[in-house]
């Protein structure tokens, strides 16, 4: 029997030819490569996207409004009282604002007389729950609104709280009358409605654009669980 016979018969080929069915040049056995379309998957180490970077937290813008406010309105009293209570109401702006002292005891615009104390137990609670909401703020626009308000709410509670007649019970200095003197034209007020009114208005206002205090937007979350 010849070499050539015995080497068919075994299966084995010749030097330099390739198996039936695959490109000279290419390895005998195991798997063919991988295509680029594969490859270009990534597989198992493809990097994830960064997760998104939520808004830094405004705790400390909503305590520098509410402390440039309450030195605002707690200066302007002091003035006021100081000058002008007990003298005629001083026209300013054309007619536009007098000024003159009135002591409330009621409540924003001269609202709920003879509930001082209730009121002051009010305005803290405000407080209370603002600062507790600023801990999860990611919102401008909400941290200057509720800057506002708690503003607002700390500076009639110093009056309720160190102004006669006594603790809790202490009338509110009221001082701007606007369009006509003696509250003929509006309700006589003071810096810190003013800040509770605006404060208000702004978080209402973000409120039905959808912002929502954690600097989400609650269009966005409709959208994603649609």
């Amino acid at each position: 029997m010849s070499t050539e016979s015995s080497s068919s018969e075994h299966g084995l080929s010749e030097p330099g030819l390739s198996e039936p069915g695959r490109p000279e040049g290419a390895p005998s056995g195991g798997p063919a490569p991988e295509s680029d379309a594969a490859a270009d998957t990534g597989g198992e180490d493809a990097v994830e996207p960064a997760p998104r970077l939520l808004p830094k937290r405004r705790v400390g813008l909503v305590f520098a409004v509410a402390a440039l406010i309450w030195v605002i309105d707690l200066v302007s009293k002091n003035l006021v009282a100081a000058n002008l209570e007990g003298k005629e109401p001083v026209r300013i702006l054309g007619g536009l604002i007098y000024l003159q002292v009135i002591r409330n005891p009621g409540a924003a615009f001269s609202m709920a007389t003879g509930m001082t104390w209730v009121l002051a137990l009010v305005a803290a609670a405000v407080a209370v729950a603002i600062i507790w909401l600023s801990r999860r703020l990611r919102s401008v626009g909400w941290a200057i609104g509720l800057g506002l308000v708690l503003a607002g709410a700390l500076g009639n509670l110093t009056d309720r709280i160190f102004r006669a007649p006594g603790p809790l019970r202490g009338h509110v200095i009221d001082f701007i009358s606007a369009f006509a003197p003696n509250g003929e034209g509006f309700a006589i007020f003071n810096i810190a409605d003013s800040a509770i009114c605006v404060g208000g208005v702004l978080i209402v206002l973000l409120s039905l654009l959808g912002k929502d205090y954690d600097g989400t937007s609650t269009r966005d979350k409709k959208e994603k669980s649609a």
